[in-house]
């Protein structure tokens, strides 16, 4: 067996970053256009009673860069370089003026992205187990009863819209605290405390502020792909090769662990790397039904107004984490399917 080389998978991995920047860049500049076309912020000053002096909205115009072309605007916007007051340039780590008020888009991102990335990654994480799991009970247990309410269930998740279902949970969760004596929390990302607590408590109280909102993305995110999971793994089953290896003796185990499931997951992967951008769409619901100080609410408050750099600072953080979660999905492919080469 030929030694494992680490040199042709770093090629191939800045061969995909390098391809993939043309990508992030075609994708901000037509979402550029879309949300300046989407409504003026100055609209309130504009034809506020009583009227507010053209020189002053002149200067929110010139501060927001909304006197200049879009063409223009995207050029500073993404590099920076022209005519600016040195705020604006993505490629520079600045992100550009807000409307609301003195707000700095920068640290307001950095604030709140690991309050949504613990949030997705956990909820990535327990809903692809689950569906493996699911996925695979449910064909090796095909048309039983076992099959039937797992079947079932998914597709009851898959109907569920994700704000309704964020508001069952917390509901139930609320009604659990005051009639089971539990301790669910159901407003925040942290409690109030947070940054007195040490050690086990501050961890804990991590833990019981992301336990509702990461079920909600997780039955959101686990049943699409425990459908696929099951119909991948039925196709296995039922293949020559697992045949020939129960035919050879091999006990069920092995011929589960090491043959069927390390096959039946190859397609499984590419809907694994979609399941961070669904868990990034979900997560703006659900941080505004559980209260969350986190991207998504970042977000809603730009687009109520109208703060086009506020919305591109967490769409390119959006698109860059979908990337980043494709790339790793093509490594994987590599490790589950040996037949797969990266020089």
């Amino acid at each position: 067996m030929p030694a494992f080389s680490i040199a042709p998978v770093l090629v191939y991995v800045l061969r995909r970053l390098v391809t993939t920047i043309p990508v992030l860049i075609a994708a901000t500049f037509f979402t550029f256009i879309l949300v300046d076309m989407a409504g003026d912020p100055l609209l309130e000053l504009r034809f506020a009673t009583p009227p507010v002096p053209d020189a002053t909205i002149k200067a929110r115009e010139e501060f927001l860069y909304l006197d200049r072309p879009t063409l223009e605007r995207y050029w500073l916007w993404l590099t920076g370089i022209g005519d600016t007051r040195g705020d604006i340039g993505i490629l520079q780590g600045k992100w550009g003026p807000s409307t609301q008020g003195a707000m700095d888009i920068g640290q307001e991102i950095s604030e709140r992205f690991m309050i949504t990335l613990r949030l997705v990654g956990a909820a990535t994480v327990f809903s692809l187990s689950l569906a493996v799991i699911t996925g695979v009970i449910s064909a090796v247990k095909q048309y039983s009863v076992v099959d039937n309410v797992l079947t079932f269930f998914g597709f009851l998740a898959l109907a569920m819209p994700v704000f309704w279902l964020a508001a069952l949970i917390k509901e139930a969760g609320i009604w659990a605290n005051q009639n089971l004596g539990t301790n669910f929390a159901t407003i925040g990302a942290t409690s109030p405390l947070y940054y007195r607590m040490e050690g086990w408590d501050k961890f804990m109280d991590v833990v019981l502020h992301l336990v509702l909102p990461t079920l909600t993305l997780m039955l959101t995110g686990y049943a699409a792909i425990s459908r696929y999971q099951r119909a991948s793994m039925l196709e296995v089953l039922n293949s020559d090769y697992i045949r020939l290896a129960r035919a050879k003796g091999l006990p069920n185990r092995v011929v589960m662990r090491r043959h069927a499931l390390r096959t039946a997951l190859i397609p499984v992967v590419t809907l694994a790397a979609l399941t961070v951008s669904g868990a990034l769409t979900g997560a703006v619901i659900t941080e505004t039904v559980f209260r969350w100080r986190g991207l998504g609410t970042f977000l809603t408050q730009a687009i109520a107004e109208y703060d086009a750099f506020a919305v591109m600072a967490f769409l390119v953080l959006a698109g860059v984490l979908v990337v980043l979660a494709n790339l790793v999905a093509d490594l994987l492919y590599g490790v589950l399917d040996p037949r797969i080469r990266y020089d």
